[in-house]
């Protein structure tokens, strides 16, 4: 692998981000990446960031639906209590 591979993915486990700017920074201090580097890094990428999404537990799931149940259709409380079953039923 090369330098800038090698500290790109260092500057992304660092900070759990990677921005083009950090990219061409790299890419004109050390040198371009491969093709199989710059794709291992936006995998990479996309790892951290799924990572990094909030998890819905079972509690939250549960509070969810009773708010369903109790609240208008419509309203704030219900819309964001709706977005939280959507994720855990989507498995997120």
């Amino acid at each position: 692998m090369s330098e800038t591979f090698t500290k790109l993915k260092e500057l992304l486990v660092s900070q759990n981000k990677l921005s083009a700017e950090d990219i061409t920074q790299l890419e004109t201090a050390h040198g371009a990446l491969t093709d199989d580097e710059r794709v291992e890094l936006e995998a990479e990428r996309h790892r951290v960031e799924r990572s990094q999404d909030e998890t819905v537990t079972m509690d939250q799931y549960l509070a969810a639906l009773k708010v369903l149940d109790s609240v208008p259709e419509g309203s704030d409380e219900y819309k964001t209590a709706d977005a939280l079953v959507q994720k855990y039923e989507r498995g997120n």
